[in-house]
């Protein structure tokens, strides 16, 4: 089994990459869809994060208010360490428990683990191989306008909030440009699959 890490920023365009190599027959397990789960109204890791943020960040059903969430977490430093400190272990207990699992079934799996915050947390220490996703600051500003109907402002905050792209680029054996062509992406992502499953 190899294990390789998945990462890049906010806009980058991480996640139709991770699409294009489950499609070529990686293994995906996303970070985002397993804090999604974490965050469930009837687990214990929203119990903590409404202890820690209060009742306000919740919607009406009972479950959490992300975008209320976001907003509080993404402008202090402090509150988003508090938030990764309650959210980060359910997601990298699960990841092992599914990578495990994979393993037993399909020995030679090439398993792709998509997490946005790879590198801060040190967990591309534990990966075989690191893709980084990288695009352009302007197409990426205003990708998240578009995305997620920020301002101008908002979309920068929340790129300043993360590691900058030049720092993670040391710790990354592949780069992939998120803002070319389709065409152009699918290319790099087929090319670095076929040496990932030579290395398998």
């Amino acid at each position: 089994m190899l294990l390789v890490g998945l990462t890049g920023g906010i806009g980058s365009g991480k996640s139709q990459v991770a699409q294009i190599f489950e499609r070529l027959g990686a293994h995906l397990i996303d970070a985002d869809e397993l804090a999604h789960e974490a965050v469930r109204p009837d687990g214990p890791v929203l119990k903590r994060i409404v202890e820690a943020f209060g009742p306000d960040v919740l919607n009406l059903d009972g479950t959490l208010d992300r975008a209320k969430l976001g907003r509080a977490v993404f402008g202090d430093s402090e509150k988003r360490e508090l938030l990764n400190s309650i959210v980060h272990p359910y997601v990298f207990r699960e990841e092992e428990r599914r990578r495990k699992a994979i393993s037993q079934k399909d020995p030679k799996a090439i398993v792709l683990f998509d997490a946005a915050l790879l590198i801060e947390t040190g967990s591309d220490l534990l990966m075989d191989k690191v893709i980084l996703v990288t695009i352009d600051r302007r197409k990426q500003i205003g990708r998240i306008m578009k995305r997620d109907g920020l301002s101008r402002e908002e979309a920068v905050r929340r790129i300043e909030a993360q590691m900058p792209q030049s720092k993670k680029k040391n710790r990354a054996d592949y780069t992939i440009d998120g803002g070319q062509s389709l065409q152009i992406i699918e290319g790099q992502v087929r090319k670095i699959y076929q040496e990932l499953a030579a290395l398998a």
